[in-house]
């Protein structure tokens, strides 16, 4: 019985670490754009819908994060969905501009208007669902 139970943890521990070196491995299929405040604003004044993603290589919870916004897009060619990337480690100054208290956070808007703030959220259907909010949000005016 012993022989057996340290079987079973040996192969859940190589099955985990498959795992976390696939995720942290993929390749995103999407278009992953540096934030710059230029870009950035060039979008928001075409009432483009702009997903900010705060990131860092090492983050888990960022790998799900763009699985999810992978899918999303896979399911969604038709969707102009732009994407700005800012690297959680090197990009401290628009981190802080942003108010973003970490990596994993993902920020939303439709041209100027902020639609959805969050942070190690990483739910399919939840990020999936925002981003398809987006393209209908219509400001209060």
């Amino acid at each position: 019985m012993v022989f057996k139970l340290k079987n079973l943890h040996i192969v859940v521990s190589a099955l985990i670490a498959f795992t976390l070196l696939s995720i942290s491995t993929l390749s995103w299929s999407f278009d992953k754009t540096p934030f710059t405040a230029e870009k950035f604003s060039a979008l928001q004044d075409s009432n483009k819908v702009i997903l900010i993603d705060v990131y860092a290589d090492w983050c888990g919870t960022c790998k799900k994060q763009q699985l999810a916004i992978n899918d999303y897009l896979e399911k969604h060619p038709e969707r102009e969905l732009h994407i700005l990337e800012v690297d959680f480690d090197k990009q401290k100054d628009v981190v802080k501009m942003l108010g973003a208290p970490r990596q994993s956070t993902l920020l939303l808007y439709k041209g100027s208007d902020q639609f959805w703030f969050s942070v190690a959220e990483s739910r399919p259907d939840m990020i999936t669902s925002r981003i398809e909010q987006a393209f209908d949000f219509v400001p209060k005016t």
